[in-house]
């Protein structure tokens, strides 16, 4: 295992148990001053660009997607993904996926010579994690110290799709709009605890009718070549599964790998 950077050590000390707004004074300060709270439905003909700003500014934001809201911001900015690990008291261990809008940046910043665009795009958009190699285009040492791998999303929701192609400098870092080790969410209510720490809310309303939603993407690893591994089942792991069996891939677990 890789040595985190001397200041994510430093993060991870900070005090990150809370569960109303009463208990948030446990944060760092420059989170503690963060507190804009507004929210904006994603068919606001400006909530695209006011999502951006935020972005660009460092923060991090509330957005749907098609399967679950998430938390993101820039992820290749060192100080958001701070903010984004400590705002969802996440440990700094486990890595968050990032989201593109397409396969050509999808294959910029992970290593996916051995997937076809075929395979790719059977796959994708959709409730998928991609996981294979960063490229050398992630430069962030604090996103996923302690791994090589990416997993990397497309949503098939057109709000996230319109603002990763208008925030085209960077990828968005992605993680479920909870605290760790807590439910995923379903509308914005849910994580209403979570709102003082956000620089915007984007708000479409119940982006899932059932419970099986919260499960949120499936997540398979396809680093080796003509491999993978189902890393978390997810939502779309029937379809997931096919399209990987109609290409030939064997799992790792039946390969003895």
């Amino acid at each position: 295992m890789s040595k985190l950077p001397k200041i994510v050590k430093q993060f991870i000390k900070i005090p990150l148990s809370y569960k109303s707004a009463s208990t948030m004074q446990s944060l760092p300060e420059e989170l503690l001053n963060n507190n804009n709270k507004s929210i904006c439905k994603v068919e606001d003909p400006q909530s695209v660009e006011i999502a951006r700003n935020c972005l660009r500014s460092g923060r991090v934001i509330a957005l749907p997607t098609d399967t679950v809201y998430g938390l993101a911001c820039d992820a290749n900015n060192e100080k958001a993904i701070q903010k984004l690990y400590n705002i969802k008291g996440r440990d700094f261990h486990k890595p968050v996926a990032i989201c593109v809008k397409d396969l050509g940046d999808l294959r910029k910043y992970g290593e996916a010579e051995h997937l076809n665009d075929s395979l790719l795009g059977q796959l994708l958009p959709g409730p998928i994690t991609i996981v294979i190699e960063r490229s050398k285009h992630l430069s962030n040492p604090f996103l996923n110290p302690t791994t090589s791998k990416i997993g990397i999303r497309i949503p098939d929701f057109n709000f996230i799709q319109q603002l990763c192609s208008s925030f085209n400098e960077q990828p968005l870092a992605l993680t479920s709009a909870n605290r760790s080790s807590e439910r995923s969410s379903l509308n914005i209510k849910e994580f209403e605890v979570l709102w003082p720490l956000l620089g915007a809310i984007f708000d479409a309303g119940q982006v899932g009718i059932t419970e099986e939603r919260r499960s949120a993407s499936t997540v398979v690893d396809l680093a080796t070549p003509g491999l993978f591994k189902i890393v978390r089942e997810g939502v779309a792991l029937k379809h997931t599964l096919e399209v990987l069996h109609a290409h030939g891939l064997k799992s790792l677990e039946s390969t003895g790998v």
